[in-house]
């Protein structure tokens, strides 16, 4: 072991949601950490998902009570704690009693045992039971109750057939699931955490109590020894168990790919569908960055490598079956201006189908006595990201018994600190100071970077003081910004995890990008994030 090398109290591999946020949790306890990611931020999974921090209603047909009541019990937690990039949305369930439901979930089971004559159909009043429990298994106090719609009069029933005459309405929250995750980096750094983007880990090993941790990354290989190692390698979970660590930890992961499309804009309210299928699957139609609609998921098991995920014209045109089974005019593969797929590393439970799958996590600590610890996290999923940094926290409490307890509850991440119902009040505020801002793109600003947007745009008068218009309201200054506070290097860095604006610039104006990015990365010092 190198005499020189520098020591950590943890070492996090991995730079998804569970990483960066026990990266945060561990930093804001006074303890050392250093997190290694091998590609940019969020850059798989953790960027990948339906973007919405939710209880899962469909997991109470699996009777996975206690996972939905942490999740709702997290859902308003996780709100008030970032408004800019979270906020309440509600759910549009459109019920017919001519629907009938192919499944075996513990729900249909028992339906089948106890009302055999329904033969797979979904009564009201189970519906409704389901939404009852929705509502006050968690901690529910800003988002308003379920509700009953008539369709023959609401706004959300222009867009649906004419047979869909009922529906009920429900709470949950959008989140912006890469934002969340630089966010969380961000924080982790300002509170004493190094953050390693593009910087592999090639080996780990127990030498002298401490964990030997050999990286390479942009400044070449070096060594790096650690008292603790956590493993939140997502979808490399195993990958990482097998040829970076090669230890023989028990749980495993099963790789289930959710695809999505996004089309032109389907309806004109701000609602979002959920929408029940014939084969027990639900998929979610939701209205995305102001003039597109998004439609998902798929749960189809995954093999290759994660990295190569890419939604596949069958699950293209699943979805797009799937919501025209609802919508009065249906929606074809000339409406998709985008499509992106994600694998998830659920917890291998031995499910007989990648839809029932348990969405729970599991932590696996390895601690053998006077050995340095190894925790591997397996699954999870994104609205109890925080809850699980808590838990591997509390693992590894024995490890560091001079660290402060949980904290994260409520505290605003990065441009957070204003109330979850003050995006209306700051954009205006931001409009007033810089008159040259459009609706849309103050709008934007506010939603990314919250009460840091006036910090992004400094002192300017004008448009031209911002710099070089890369299209789409991103300039120049928004872009150092990123690359200064966000670990932002390339084009799709900024296009498609920082933003969505991949969706608003054309391939010249992208590329264009990358080439002031690269001229950037020469100028000493700009490609090192500050706090």
């Amino acid at each position: 072991m190198s005499a020189d090398a520098e020591t950590t109290d943890l070492f996090v591999i991995g730079g998804g949601i569970n990483g960066c946020g026990i990266a945060r949790d561990a930093a804001g306890r006074g303890l050392s950490v250093v997190l290694a990611e091998q590609g940019d931020l969020a850059q798989a999974t953790s960027s990948s998902s339906t973007k919405l921090f939710h209880g899962g209603l469909r997991y109470l047909e699996y009777f996975e009570f206690r996972l939905v009541r942490e999740a709702l019990d997290e859902r308003e937690t996780l709100l008030v704690a970032m408004p800019h990039i979270s906020w309440p949305m509600r759910f549009v369930l459109p019920y017919s009693p001519d629907m009938r439901f192919e499944s075996d979930t513990p729900t249909a089971r028992l339906l089948g045992t106890v009302l055999p004559w329904m033969k797979g159909r979904r009564p009201a009043w189970l519906i409704r039971l389901g939404l009852f429990l929705y509502d006050t298994l968690g901690g529910r106090t800003i988002l308003p109750a379920t509700r009953t719609l008539d369709l023959a009069t609401d706004p959300a029933g222009r867009a649906l057939q004419p047979r869909f005459r009922r529906a009920y309405e429900y709470s949950d929250c959008w989140v912006d699931d890469s934002r969340l995750v630089v966010l969380n980096a961000r924080d982790a750094a300002a509170r004493g955490a190094r953050i390693l983007t593009r910087t592999r880990v090639v080996s780990a090993e127990r030498a002298g109590g401490l964990w030997r941790v050999v990286v390479d990354g942009p400044d070449g290989r070096r060594e790096m020894r650690a008292r603790a190692l956590v493993n939140a390698g997502g979808p490399w979970v195993e990958d990482v168990i097998r040829t970076v660590v090669r230890t023989r930890a028990t749980g495993g992961v099963r790789l289930v790919r959710g695809s999505h499309v996004v089309t032109r804009r389907l309806f004109e309210h701000d609602r979002c569908y959920f929408f029940q299928g014939t084969d027990g699957r639900i998929v979610f139609a939701i209205p995305y960055e102001r003039d597109f609609t998004l439609i998902g998921t798929t749960d189809m098991d995954h093999t290759g490598a994660p990295g190569e995920a890419h939604c596949t014209e069958a699950e293209r045109d699943y979805l797009l079956a799937f919501a025209s089974r609802y919508l009065a005019t249906p929606v074809t593969a000339e409406d998709v201006v985008w499509t992106y797929s994600g694998v998830r590393p659920l917890y291998n439970d031995g499910a007989s189908s990648a839809t029932a799958a348990t969405r729970d996590y599991v932590l696996a600590l390895d601690a053998e006595a006077g050995a340095a610890p190894l925790l591997n996290v397996f699954g999870g999923k994104i609205t109890t990201y925080r809850r699980l940094a808590e838990g591997a926290l509390a693992k590894l409490a024995p490890s560091f018994p001079a660290a402060s307890g949980a904290w994260t509850a409520r505290v605003p991440l990065p441009g957070g600190d204003f109330p979850w119902n003050g995006v209306a009040a700051l954009t205006a505020r931001l409009r007033g100071r810089y008159p040259f801002l459009s609706e849309f793109w103050a709008g934007r600003l506010i939603r990314a970077y919250g009460s840091e947007a006036e910090a992004v745009l400094g002192d300017a008068g004008g448009a031209a003081d911002l710099g070089h218009d890369f299209g789409g309201t991103l300039t120049e200054a928004e872009v150092r910004w990123l690359v200064a506070r966000e670990f932002a290097r390339s084009a799709d860095d900024i296009l498609w995890r920082r933003s969505k604006l991949g969706l608003r610039l054309d391939q010249a104006q992208a590329a264009a990008l990358d080439e002031f990015l690269r001229g950037l990365a020469t100028t000493a010092g700009a490609m090192h994030p500050a706090a």
